[in-house]
């Protein structure tokens, strides 16, 4: 490939990188609950992470360096999501119950039954089973 169109994908993706990272940031900040707050941070994890990276392996060819960035890279996206889990199980564990315009944990006991609620598309306002 040619340098100069080698280095606009790098800038391209390092662009894109910068702004889920800017994206992600001003979620932490805005969001108003931790299960919303730990989703923008997940953008930052995976996109932002992900394309910063993607950019500087471009950059540095095929080198040890990139190879080195693929690593870290694999890492972020294993442990990521293990992480937000643990995070989210502790907080449900510790009582923190997420902010819901709307409780739509009934909707799925509802769906395929013959019960007039289902049919009429009314969820039922209480859930069959106590949900964790």
């Amino acid at each position: 490939m040619s340098a100069v169109v080698l280095t606009a994908l790098s800038w391209i993706c390092i662009s894109a990188g910068c702004f889920f990272t800017l994206t992600g940031a001003f979620g932490l900040v805005r969001m108003p609950e931790v299960y919303t707050r730990m989703h923008a941070a997940s953008v930052i994890d995976t996109l932002g992470a992900g394309f910063l990276i993607i950019g500087m392996v471009l950059q540095a060819g095929l080198t040890l360096v990139s190879a080195k960035l693929v690593f870290i890279l694999a890492l972020i996206f294993f442990t990521g999501p293990v992480i937000t889990h643990a995070l989210a199980q502790a907080a449900s564990e510790a009582g923190i119950e997420p902010l819901l315009v709307e409780d739509r944990r009934g909707r799925l006991d509802a769906v395929g039954s013959d019960t007039p609620e289902a049919t009429a598309g009314v969820l039922p306002a209480e859930p069959a089973h106590p949900v964790r």
